[in-house]
């Protein structure tokens, strides 16, 4: 597998995100959706990488920075014919190597709190996320979970 930066402009990327949007819309209500749609993918700030495997997306993800020593984990999405086939930690665990070498303290994220949100918790615990209070402009949501990691 192969990760790129961008290819936001990519068909195939565009409707990755939008379907991970929309499935965010089945689980939560919108005021409870924080997922990044494309402009804001394409902010300053934030660096959107894609998974690919013989040129079909894998997945995708984003990295925000907060400030000079956090980062936020965004975006995340396997893409349903890659599901359970290591995607979504190969990414993840590339995130948390940029977030040290751009000097991060903390690598955060928010995910749900819905069943369909429980295979991506367990991966960020088995990746030394650990649950945490709202950070950022966050505010306690019963239908958010907090996450963070030290990076060292």
């Amino acid at each position: 597998m192969e990760i790129r930066i961008g290819q936001l402009s990519h068909p195939a990327v565009i409707n990755l995100l939008e379907e991970h949007h929309q499935d965010m819309l089945i689980h939560s209500p919108p005021t409870s959706v924080h997922a990044l749609d494309l402009s804001a993918l394409s902010q300053i700030g934030v660096t959107f990488w894609s998974v690919w495997s013989n040129n079909e997306l894998a997945g995708c993800g984003a990295l925000k920075e907060l400030d000079s020593s956090h980062g936020e984990i965004k975006s995340m999405r396997t893409a349903k014919n890659f599901l359970r086939q290591g995607v979504a930690k190969l990414l993840l665990e590339h995130m948390v190597e940029q977030a040290s070498t751009r000097g991060y303290q903390y690598l955060s994220l928010e995910t749900g709190t819905m069943a369909a949100f429980l295979p991506a918790q367990k991966l960020y615990q088995q990746l030394g996320f650990e649950v945490c209070q709202p950070f950022a402009n966050y505010q306690q949501d019963p239908y958010s979970t907090f996450m963070t990691k030290g990076i060292s």
